[in-house]
C-alpha cells in the first residue's frame, strides 16, 4: 500500500478548506492509498509498446454511407398542407409577435 499518511490527508483537507472528522481522515487515508496503488499498477503496464485505448473492444461506425439522393420539390413537400403562404407552411402563431 502507498505511503499516504493521515497527516497528509489532514493537510490537504485544510488547504481545500474541508473540515474532516478524524474518522473521515482515517477512511480517506486508506481510500487514497488504494487509488495511488491502483494508478501505480496501471503505470507498470502502460509502456510505449502498449497502444492507448479508449475502449476495450474496437468500435466501428454504425451509420450508413452518406449518399446524395434526390429530395422533394417545394410543390411535393407542400402538397399535403391545407394552409400555405406562398411557398411556406402557414402555422398558428405561438407568440404575441408578428
Amino acid at each position: 500500500m502507498s505511503e499516504i499518511t493521515a497527516e497528509q490527508v489532514a493537510h490537504l483537507a485544510n488547504l481545500a478548506r474541508i473540515d474532516l472528522s478524524p474518522e473521515e481522515i482515517t477512511r480517506l487515508t486508506a481510500e487514497l492509498g488504494q487509488i495511488v496503488d491502483s494508478v501505480a499498477k496501471v503505470a507498470e503496464v502502460a509502456t510505449p509498446e502498449v497502444p492507448a485505448t479508449s475502449h476495450p473492444m474496437p468500435l466501428t461506425n454504425v451509420f450508413r454511407a452518406d449518399v446524395v439522393v434526390p429530395s422533394l420539390s417545394v410543390e411535393e413537400a407542400l402538397s399535403g398542407s391545407t394552409d400555405l403562404d406562398g411557398d411556406k407552411f402557414r402555422v398558428p402563431a405561438i407568440l404575441d409577435e408578428e
